[in-house]
């Protein structure tokens, strides 16, 4: 290129000025920056984009992955991306298809499994201490001595009293690989210096069975949470405790069961149905009809039996209603439930992370899918029992919306509806009446709960020697007006503004006396309290008479 001409000032101004200059120096910059921008952006980005178009279809994601690594103009996360970009492929497919990261896998996989590896505590947070509520019986804290009211105030040496510590870090430090050790240090009432325990870590249940016990004579109770590997298993246990009572009447109570496997359901619902009769049927693109008949096992084939459900019953517990009630075996009482009628199979990957992909979908015997619609996005179904409240569905029957286009009979003549989840026999309502205002509030800011285990620790020797077991508490204990003065000094102390705690609020006494029986004596008396006027419960009773 040639030199530039010299400036137009100083002792060469007399040269000749050219008028073609300036359009000579704009064509000269235009072909350089055209040159710059197709060696930058036009040569290198079409080797890459040829590339990635003539692989393969089924590297399309990975090839995607790698351009943006190299060619994003800022530095990415792959990893987060590839996280990303399948679960978002999954959610596409439908609502229940779903990745797993390996950093979740045991926490997802832990409550269907049934156990966890650590030491083996109930704790709660209060006043920014982890507090032991109760060691579970039979594990590693339980059998060196630990005890409910104790406060946690260091592990291995490190503090975690009031240093505002979290729920996660708290299962973080705590839990463990079994057979490893950590040392706690506690502070125990009436002891001065931290008492010190080296845990060896160790397999600590998580029972599904919430609690059973007797409603009434011949009248059993069982609560199922979740489907997990261990439910069949606790059922025969909470069975058999209960037939030596006496039970010849069983309500089974569903309500808030998420679901979890196919083959517990499977399991539970052919205790209560006579051999050879259908208790589901799966059938998927790539996966042909399966049928899971009732077999000769069972221990509650003909006795009475009533199943509660509710909105949040779902999946596997959809399972054994709609099983019982098309076989015309139990009277379903509650709500329209859930209404998630596909099966997963999860297929482990080397990383440790997970897929869950829907497979096929699951029918009752009479041929119906209870699965609710999904075609109008993730956001529509997870905001589907909003609408119902907005509806009015979880007060009056009538509100129901049924799919009439999909209607089956039981053999005893029954209509049942498929579409969207099991709709009850009896309906019962949601009772927004039980608690009033200040309840709630006080129970919803967590006052309640902190109270009442600060109320149980200050009286649990002179408790525990009242009452032995947690049937004297439930029919003994009395609210003597003590608990309603603590409460009101309790309160005052959390800046909550004025509250006129009187003590006559409804369901206040019964919430405070089932938190305390939970501290004293767990679910045994915590759910026995809580459901004496239960609605569901009671409309059981007047069916079972």
């Amino acid at each position: 290129m040639s030199e530039l001409p010299e400036s137009s000032t100083g002792n060469n101004s007399h040269k000749k000025y050219n008028p073609f200059l300036p359009l000579y120096f704009a064509l000269v910059l235009a072909a350089g920056v055209g040159i710059g921008y197709y060696l930058t952006f036009g040569r290198g980005s079409q080797e890459k984009y040829t590339s990635f178009h003539t692989k393969t279809n089924g590297n399309k994601i990975t090839n995607l992955l790698d351009y943006i690594e190299m060619q994003y103009v800022d530095t990415i996360n792959v990893d987060q991306l590839e996280v990303k970009t399948i679960t978002a492929m999954l959610k596409s497919l439908d609502p229940h298809s779903d990745y797993i990261p390996a950093s979740e896998f045991s926490a997802v996989n832990e409550p269907l499994e049934g156990n966890f590896d650590g030491i083996g505590i109930e704790f709660n947070i209060i006043n920014d201490t982890i507090r032991v509520v109760n060691p579970i019986i039979g594990g590693p804290s339980e059998k060196l001595g630990i005890k409910a009211g104790d406060r946690i105030v260091s592990v291995n040496g490190k503090n975690v009293a009031g240093i505002k510590i979290s729920n996660k870090q708290v299962f973080e430090k705590l839990r463990g690989k079994s057979g490893s050790l950590v040392t706690v240090s506690v502070l125990r009432n009436g002891s001065k210096k931290p008492l010190d325990f080296k845990i060896t870590r160790g397999t600590i249940p998580i029972y599904s069975i919430d609690v059973s016990y007797m409603l009434k004579p011949g009248v059993g109770f069982i609560k199922i949470s979740r489907f997990a590997g261990t439910t069949y298993e606790e059922y025969l246990k909470a069975f058999n405790d209960l037939s030596k009572q006496g039970m010849k009447k069983l309500v089974l109570d569903l309500r808030g069961n998420g679901g979890g496997f196919l083959k517990t359901a499977v399991e539970l619902a052919d205790e209560f149905l006579m051999d050879g009769l259908q208790i589901v049927y799966t059938e998927g693109k790539a996966h042909p009809k399966k049928v899971y008949n009732a077999s000769s096992r069972g221990g509650f084939e003909k006795n009475p039996l009533v199943v509660l459900i509710d909105e949040g019953s779902a999946s596997a517990s959809e399972i054994v209603a709609g099983a019982l009630q098309d076989n015309d075996r139990a009277t379903i009482i509650g709500r329209r439930s859930f209404g998630k009628g596909l099966v997963q199979d999860q297929i482990d990957l080397p990383d440790g992370s997970a897929v869950r992909l829907t497979i096929a979908r699951y029918y009752t015997p009479t041929g119906r899918c209870i699965q609710k619609p999904y075609n109008k996005g993730l956001d529509e179904y997870y905001n589907e029992e909003y609408e119902r409240f907005e509806h009015g569905e979880l007060y009056s029957a009538d509100s129901i919306k049924l799919d009439t286009s999909k209607i089956y009979h039981t053999p005893g003549g029954k209509t049942v509806y498929g579409g969207g989840g099991i709709v009850p026999d009896i309906f019962v309502s949601l009772d927004t009446v039980k608690y009033s205002h200040l309840t709630n509030r006080l129970y919803n800011t967590g006052i309640l709960t902190s109270f009442a285990f600060e109320f149980t620790d200050h009286n649990r020797v002179e408790l525990l020697n009242k009452y032995k077991n947690a049937t004297e508490f439930i029919h003994n204990y009395k609210m003597n007006g003590k608990e309603i003065a603590e409460l009101k000094n309790y309160a005052a102390t959390k800046k909550l503004g004025s509250l006129n705690i009187t003590g006559n609020e409804k369901g206040l006494a019964q919430l405070i006396k089932a938190l305390i029986g939970r501290n004293l004596f767990d679910k045994d008396a915590y759910y026995p309290i809580l459901y004496e006027d239960d609605t569901a419960i009671m409309k059981a009773l007047e069916v079972l008479k």
